[in-house]
């Protein structure tokens, strides 16, 4: 495995607060070829989030940690309630099986978050208020 030199997208959007509009495109789009990739090998990732996104010295994005990913073949359906919280999406909480558009839905939230600051569906209600969240909005 290469050594990715820029640290996690996590900190520095911590440091950072919140992106650029510009900025946030560019690392949706560098996340975006990245499942597109996975999604055409039949990969199904699931664990779309900030800290596990590396940046490399030149700026350009890594997926890493891949404990929660699946091979999918044909019109086969996960089901394991599988990914963080704040990132999944409705098809995982309700449990009735998923496929690759849940990556898609995390790009979406991350992507929110990057330009926000926070995800779109934050509370700190607990995570049952969070799926509720979720699965009604």
């Amino acid at each position: 495995m290469n050594f990715i030199r820029g640290g996690e997208l996590f900190s520095n959007l911590r440091d950072t607060g919140r992106y650029s509009e510009k900025r946030a495109k560019f690392y949706c789009m560098n996340m975006a070829l990245a499942i597109a990739h996975l999604h055409s090998k039949k990969i199904v990732y699931r664990d779309l989030k900030a800290e596990n996104v590396l940046m490399d010295d030149q700026g350009y994005l890594c997926l890493t940690d891949f404990g929660l990913a699946k091979l999918l073949e044909g019109d086969e359906v996960a089901k394991t309630f599988a990914g963080t919280p704040d990132y999944m999406a409705p098809e995982i909480i309700i449990n009735k099986g998923h496929s690759f558009p849940v990556d898609w839905w995390s790009l979406g939230i991350l992507t929110y978050e990057m330009i926000i600051g926070f995800t779109p569906f934050f509370t700190k209600k607990g995570q049952h208020a969070l799926f509720q969240m979720i699965k009604e909005k």
